[in-house]
This record gives structure tokens, sequence and C-alpha cells, in this order.
């Protein structure tokens, strides 16, 4: 997520240091930071979801975090991906930085679960294992934004979309139902403007979000027994929820209200500045990707019992240790031994030539989910 300095073309390699080999100073560390943010979040609430059934506290903040991390997240997503139009470029570096990362770790998530959850080995790429869904999500959305950008009210059409997909009854496919009920983020994502995120970094913004976080978690945490989980999820239609079509829309009209209060209030409580963690947050594939695999191993090793069975004491370890991994995963060192399978290059051989592409080879791969060329859109 780049500012484009005044004076430079829009085909400039973005720049990573400064003439003093300081810090990147083109990138808004507001969009680092949630990143950063956002991705210790899924990871926490993959992490907990192995001990968090029969603990109320935790599990309400589970469900707090449910409600809008992803969302959040998703529209980051569609913000940064404005400038695709679909070149070769920008195509191969869609297959490169999210397809081929897809296909790697489909297969290694399929070889873990069979490893360590003595499942039959099932190598199906038609069908996302695990958190490989919002790969092949993100694939489909961005070479769906020029749809969007023909479309005079793509963010109503997308909310329309999204709610009649629960209306249907439709396979795993793809993860397809997720990729269809979350679109309206990632189209609103990108029909934002900078305005738009500057009304969220106001002091104003931050002293009203804070209550509304801590009434939502109150809310959350005396809802519970919660719903059905796949309401947050977005992965199940109204027969498989056990409601009526009536039902159902009022709840995700409902649900998508909610979720766009407690995004905005997330956005408004990130911060403004640079922080110890900011830099992180250019690489959020990393601990994306990596972070499912160790949580696996957790499972083999038998940790998650144990943990339960501390209680309050176990919770906060794993919490630790979860931010701590997150940290972990994201810096360089881990970067340069993993590269080869999160940021994989496509064969010689398939790598367009020309102008375009020469041009590319100068610009600083992607890593993160959040962008064609890591530019923030003018």
């Amino acid at each position: 997520m780049r500012v484009r300095m005044p004076g430079t073309k829009p085909q400039d390699p973005p720049r990573t240091q400064n003439a003093a080999g300081g810090p990147d100073l083109t990138r808004d560390p507001f969009f680092d930071n949630a990143k950063f943010l956002l991705i210790v979040l899924v990871a926490l609430g993959h992490s907990w979801e192995q001990i968090v059934y029969g603990t109320h506290a935790l599990q309400s903040v589970h469900t707090l975090i449910y409600t809008f991390h992803m969302p959040a997240f998703i529209l980051l997503c569609g913000y940064f991906s404005q400038r695709f139009t679909g070149t070769p470029a920008q195509v191969r570096r869609l297959l490169e930085g999210v397809l081929l990362p897809y296909l790697l770790f489909e297969l290694a998530y399929a070889a873990t679960n069979s490893a360590v959850r003595d499942e039959p080995f099932a190598y199906t790429p038609t069908e996302p294992t695990y958190l490989c869904w919002f790969l092949i999500a993100l694939f489909l959305w961005r070479l769906s934004t020029p749809v969007w950008r023909a479309i005079r009210y793509p963010v109503p059409t997308a909310a329309a979309v999204s709610l009649l997909a629960g209306l249907t009854t439709m396979a795993y496919d793809l993860a397809l139902p997720r990729v269809l009920m979350f679109l309206p983020w990632f189209v609103l994502g990108l029909n934002l403007r900078p305005e738009h995120f500057a009304l969220l970094r106001t002091s104003l913004a931050r002293r009203c979000a804070i209550p509304a976080l801590v009434c939502a978690g109150a809310a959350s945490y005396l809802w519970l027994p919660a719903p059905d989980e796949h309401w947050l999820s977005m992965d199940a239609g109204y027969t498989d929820l056990d409601v009526t079509w009536p039902q159902y829309l009022a709840i995700r009209i409902g649900i998508f209200l909610l979720s766009a209060a407690l995004v905005a209030a997330f956005f408004a409580c990130v911060p403004r500045r640079r922080t110890v963690f900011t830099a992180l947050g250019a690489a959020t594939m990393y601990p994306y990707l990596l972070h499912g695999l160790l949580i696996r191993a957790g499972e083999a090793a038998g940790l998650y019992p144990y943990l339960k069975d501390l209680g309050v004491p176990g919770q906060a370890l794993l919490t630790v240790a979860v931010i701590t991994t997150v940290f972990l995963l994201s810096t360089p060192p881990v970067r340069k031994v993993f590269r080869p399978v999160v940021e994989p290059r496509l064969p010689r051989a398939v790598v367009p030539t020309g102008e375009d592409s020469r041009a590319q080879g100068k610009v600083e791969r992607a890593t993160t989910f959040h962008g064609g060329d890591g530019r923030r859109p003018r």
C-alpha cells in the first residue's frame, strides 16, 4: 500500500528505502498497522477455536472478532485492488501471489490433515481446505474487479448477490458460498477513497469507537450461547441454518449493519503512526498461510486439551504465544526461508515478455493480500 509521491509517474517502481537506508516513507503506516492487527486477530480466532467451547468469556470475544475481522480484511483487499485492470503483468502477479500459493498450501494442508487427524489424503484444489478458502476467494474477487467497475451501482448489486446466494443451495466448490456472501465487502473496498478512511482517523471517531466495541463485546457475552456460527463464517444458506427465507434476509441485513459499525470502529482504533509492528504489516501472507500449520502441529502434540484444562492461564498463554508467533512469522528471516512457497515465481516459459513484463520486474513483488502493485489507490 504505497502512497504515490508528487511528481512520480504511476509506473515508477515504488521505493522501499530512503537515501539513508531507513524505512520506507512512501507507505502509509495506518494501513500496515491495520493489516498486522487483522492478521493477529485471524490467527487468534483460529487458535481459540481449539479451546473456546465451554469458556464463556473467550467464546464471546471470539464471536465479537468474527463479526468484523474478515469483513475488514476483505474490505482492504478491495481497496488495494482498485488499480487492477487485468493487464498481463497484473494477472501474472495474481497467479504468482495468490493462485500458486493456494495450490501449494492446499497440498500442504491436505497432507497435514491426513497426518494429524488421520483423514484419508485427498488433494482436491476445487474444495479449499481450512484457511485456504481465502486465497481462492481473493483470486476470484480480484479477477472480477473490471466487472464491478462497469456496474452503475456496484455495492447494492454485490449486496443483493450476497443475500440471494444464501437463498440457494450450492456446494462448497471454490468456496463459492463465501466468495458470494463476503463479496459486498470487497466491492465496498473497491469504491472507497482515502477521504473515507480520513473520517475514521480522527480523535472523535476513536472516542466513539472504543465504547462501541466495548458494548458489542458485552452484548456478545450476554448473547451466548450464540446462534449457529455459520452466520458469521458465511458458508451456509438459509436451509442449513434452519430459518425461513424472510428470517434469513432480516438477520443477514442486521449482521451486515452490525459488521459495518464494528469495521468502522476497528479502523478508528488503528494507530496512525509508525509502531513496532508497522513494517510487519507488509508481509501478512506469511503468517496467514503458516500459522494454520502450527495450529495443526499443536493438535498433533495434544497441546489444546492441556491449555483448556488450565482455564484462564491457559487462554492467556495461548494468546501470548499466538501474537508472538505472528510477529516471528512476519520477520525477514522467516520470509526468506519460505519465500519460494509463499511467493513462488512462474516458470520463465510462461512469463510474458515485452515492456510491460520488464517494467514489472523492477517493481517490488507484493507480499500482502492487499494490492495489485502495493500502492495506495489515487
